[in-house]
């Protein structure tokens, strides 16, 4: 038995996971806490007050997963003012073998942990196990990844293509394209403006101010305090849950506006990335957003903005598309890259 340490490491939340592991694929988990990140100066004291709640002894292993990029096994998190070396960790925690993992890698990692309770399929396909795959997650930004197979293994690769520019298609696309540069005076719009939390909200903010439909009056002050809270690390409300759920209540045409275009939107980038990669071995849906509006992502436009791509929508209606509904597939990640090293 090998003991293995998991984190997912975000600038608000850090949650910690203490597994035991008998091979590969078999993982038992023995202790498991959530952190405020920001209560600690670094991921060392957090860990070692972790492993002293568990009554652990030191793991052999440790893998964790960082909400940024990771270059030559150091991170520095944009929202907390730490920077992570897996050389000092190694040192100071007595841990052998430690490895830092872009979060949307530790996705791409876990996809293997999962269970078939923990996938809804959107489109079956023609699965080619021997294909590359394809993980896309909108939630506070929008991750992308990939992985390809060698030998008996995936290699996860991370990626940066949220940050791509967001390319409207329709008339009403190209006005909130227009909107966006204007509102922020900036020179181009990533994807991620557009698909993400945030994006939510700012598509709700150009069909408000375009006054396409009127507003409910208790997302109007939510969305008024959001306003007000602009620059600040922390906001103390999340418009764009409250969006999403009238969305589905079909109690506010605004909201539902809002989430239609978000919608059509998310599965005409999530086409994007299949049309580059040719994930026959299957497009997976992450990140906090979508399992919250499966309705929405079910029987509005999804998968029709996915598959319209001209005379590439054969191509694109024969890769498997699936929404993860285990919001910790990024921990099981880190646990499965953990006992890899």
């Amino acid at each position: 038995m090998t003991l293995l340490l998991a984190g997912d490491i975000g600038g608000t939340k850090t949650i910690l996971r203490l597994v035991e592991s008998s091979d590969s694929s078999s993982l038992i988990t023995l202790h498991q806490e959530s952190f405020r990140s920001g209560d600690f100066a670094d991921l060392v004291p957090m860990v070692q007050k972790f492993l002293a709640t568990a009554n652990s002894p030191i793991p052999e292993k440790a893998c964790f997963a960082i909400a940024g990029p990771v270059v030559n096994n150091t991170a520095k998190l944009t929202n907390l003012a730490w920077y992570l070396d897996t050389t000092r960790l190694s040192l100071q925690l007595g841990i052998p073998a430690i490895s830092l993992i872009n979060d949307f890698a530790a996705v791409g990692y876990g996809i293997f942990g999962l269970s078939k309770k923990d996938l809804l399929t959107l489109q079956p396909g023609l699965h080619q196990p021997e294909a590359p795959m394809a993980v896309i997650g909108a939630g506070t930004g929008l991750g992308q990844g990939f992985l390809i197979k060698q030998d008996n293994h995936y290699q996860v690769f991370p990626s940066e293509g949220g940050h791509a520019d967001f390319a409207p298609r329709t008339e009403l696309e190209f006005q909130l394209l227009k909107y966006l540069l204007d509102k922020h005076d900036i020179q181009r719009v990533s994807v991620e403006r557009v698909v993400s939390g945030l994006g939510i909200t700012s598509i709700y903010q150009f069909l408000r101010d375009r006054q396409l439909a009127s507003e409910s009056p208790d997302i109007a002050q939510v969305v008024r305090i959001w306003e007000q809270e602009a620059g600040k690390s922390e906001k103390t409300v999340d418009p764009g849950a409250m969006i999403g759920m009238a969305a589905l209540a079909q109690s506010d045409r605004l909201s539902e506006q809002t989430m239609q275009l978000f919608v059509e939107a998310y599965g005409a980038e999530a086409g994007n990335l299949a049309l580059k990669l040719l994930p026959y071995g299957g497009l997976y849906i992450a990140g906090g957003i979508a399992p919250k509006i499966l309705p929405l992502m079910q029987k509005s436009n999804f998968l029709l903005n996915f598959t319209q791509k001209g005379r590439m929508r054969s191509i694109l209606e024969e890769i498997p598309v699936h929404i993860i509904l285990n919001q910790q597939v990024g921990l099981i990640g880190a646990a499965l890259c953990a006992s890899r090293l």
